[in-house]
């Protein structure tokens, strides 16, 4: 009786039940069942499709265009007194991103004291890569001191960083993975990812072209800052600084350290490294530029007579002429606290 009752169900009905319930096609007749199954495939398709599906979770977008015109104002807006590191790190990015066949990943290091916007100017690429920024599953923090912090177990480090690197690049060319704290890493550590940073179409099947590789070290600082002085004591500008004055200077100190985390290391052996990228240090007016943005930041007006005061109560260096906040604007926002 009850198959008997459901022979009787109108066409319509039965459709619904078919779409919602049980896909059955017996009750349909043989037009109806083909308008169905047509329907039924392309609302698979339809659901299945990245473009559906790369609205509910992050998807890894190697084709996307690269939005130069937006990091441009991000490090603009956000990074104070790095003249040479925004224009170096938009030209570099935007260059390789422009490209859709590099023949090698890009690697970028980065050098200067604490608190000149290494990190942060990291986070603004991020940000401009992923939507989701640093919490992007492609994009990839290593901390030489939470990562890698005994000497004794070097071997399983690097045995661990090359499995990681290329299980991710196998999911997603375009990875970012920036290691911080160089300076406290390892000599011979780095030499790892060697292969991965290479002129390799392929390794195992696995392309690295597209990726992406971030150093960021405190080594370097020193050369920097005497050079930066250089300038000020000759009644040169910093703004007048270029990549040329700095960048052999840096590679060539940072091979020759043993506390670089580069220390005769064949990444810059082999040329490997395609800039380096120097922080400089920062003067009385970026770290008042810093207080007026976190100023910004809270909700709060800009009040150059308060950033004025929040940015006496750093120290500055050296001790006669006092030209550089000696830990950049790293400390602004707790002594902002002070005032606020």
């Amino acid at each position: 009786m009850a198959a008997e009752r459901g022979s009787r169900l109108p066409s319509g009905r039965c459709l619904v039940l078919l779409a919602l319930l049980f896909g059955s096609v017996r009750c349909l007749e043989p037009i109806t069942t083909g308008i169905a199954i047509a329907t039924a495939s392309a609302l698979t398709g339809y659901l299945s499709s990245p473009r559906f599906y790369c609205r509910f979770a992050e998807c890894c977008e190697e084709d996307r265009p690269f939005n130069a015109t937006a990091l441009e104002a991000d490090l603009n807006k956000k990074i104070f007194g790095q003249h040479l590191a925004n224009k170096i790190i938009l030209r570099a990015l935007n260059g390789f991103f422009s490209n859709p066949n590099p023949k090698k990943p890009l690697a970028l290091s980065l050098h200067g004291w604490t608190g000149t916007g290494k990190n942060f100017i990291s986070k603004i690429i991020a940000d401009n890569m992923y939507p989701l920024g640093m919490e992007s599953k492609f994009i990839h923090l290593f901390i030489s001191t939470l990562h890698f912090p005994h000497d004794s177990k070097i071997q399983l480090y690097k045995d661990q960083l090359q499995s990681w690197i290329r299980g991710n690049v196998s999911k997603c060319e375009r990875s970012l993975f920036i290691f911080d704290e160089m300076d406290k890493l390892h000599p011979g550590l780095v030499d790892a990812i060697k292969p991965y940073l290479d002129y390799y179409d392929h390794i195992d099947g696995v392309s690295y072209r597209k990726a992406v590789f971030i150093f960021l070290s405190n080594a370097g600082g020193d050369l920097i800052t005497r050079k930066v002085l250089e300038f000020w004591k000759d009644g040169k500008s910093r703004e007048d600084l270029q990549l040329k004055d700095l960048e052999s200077v840096l590679s060539v100190g940072l091979f020759n350290n043993k506390n670089s985390g580069f220390w005769h290391s064949t990444l810059i052996e082999k040329n490997l490294i395609d800039f380096y990228v120097p922080f400089l240090p920062l003067e009385f007016r970026h770290v008042k530029m810093c207080v007026m943005a976190e100023l910004k930041e809270r909700g709060f007006e800009p009040d150059e007579g308060l950033a004025g005061e929040v940015a006496k109560e750093l120290t500055y260096y050296p001790k006669v002429e006092k030209l550089f906040s000696d830990k950049g604007c790293k400390t602004v926002q707790y002594k902002l606290d002070l005032y606020i």
